[in-house]
């Protein structure tokens, strides 16, 4: 084990802990170089079974020859940073899920042919920007049998820490990418029809037998608050809506994508 005790919290090889911005880990200029940041043992697993590479890792002392070895002992040529975690804490800003952090790199992304080639079922997220959300529906996509997810370039990235955490590593299982310049039309070459989750006097009741007869469907959904754009909506096959009750008129669009995957992915 390459095991090293903290004592200089200013060592340049802690900056991706506690010095490195999102921005900064997901280096845009330089996308090869890109980094992430992986929070308890079960995640950083998950991302190790999908074929990511660590670089190095980040603990309490305690959780070397427990909890942690396991995983330590599948990367045996990387730092292992520890302390307590009271000091933990204090370099990086947050308690630790689990005592345990691993900086990861990113993987290429693939095209969005090779993610959908084989798919459904998929989720389009248009311009969703929290990561809460976008871990969210990561894990319900995961759980509710979407095959795949692509996103507009304005959404948050699904590597973020937040959305790897929240997403209890499904963003290492479903396969995803971004749309770049491709547009929800763009997704008709490849035999898909939308359905733009949306209120508007046109939309018709999640549970229509039309939706599940479709042999591939794209699940369009839009950003908090606004919802999709017009343009977007227009360029749909269907406009669907979640019926509601008490005057709510509508879900938050991770509790609206769940209630979306569940029933679209049903048997016709």
């Amino acid at each position: 084990m390459n095991v090293i005790e903290i004592t200089d919290f200013m060592d340049p090889q802690l900056d991706v802990y506690a010095r490195m911005s999102e921005n900064e880990l997901l280096n845009r200029h330089e996308p090869q170089k890109g980094l992430f940041i992986a929070e308890s043992p079960k995640v950083i697993q998950v991302a190790l079974d999908a074929g990511y590479e660590p670089v190095s890792m980040l603990m309490e002392t305690k959780h070397v020859m427990t909890q942690g070895k396991v995983i330590i002992d599948q990367c045996p040529n990387i730092p292992v940073y520890c302390a307590s975690l009271d000091i933990l804490c204090e370099l990086t800003g947050f308690k630790l899920t689990r005592g345990m952090l691993c900086a990861m790199k990113r993987k290429k992304l693939p095209s969005v042919q090779e993610v959908i080639k084989d798919a459904k079922r998929i989720a389009v997220l248009e311009d969703v920007m929290n990561p809460t959300n976008i871990g969210a529906i990561f894990r319900s996509a995961a759980a509710l049998n979407m095959d795949a997810i692509l996103l507009t370039n304005a959404c948050s990235n699904p590597l973020y820490r937040r959305s790897i955490r929240v997403s209890m590593g499904t963003v290492f299982q479903i396969p995803w990418t971004f749309m770049n310049e491709m547009s929800v039309e763009d997704l008709h070459a490849f035999g898909f029809k939308n359905a733009a989750m949306a209120l508007s006097d046109q939309s018709i009741p999640i549970d229509d037998k039309r939706l599940l007869q479709e042999e591939k469907l794209a699940v369009v959904l839009g950003t908090e608050g606004d919802g999709l754009a017009s343009s977007t909506i227009a360029g749909c096959d269907y406009t669907v809506r979640i019926p509601m009750a008490h005057g709510v008129d509508s879900l938050n669009v991770a509790a609206a994508s769940a209630v979306a995957f569940y029933q679209l992915t049903r048997k016709a």
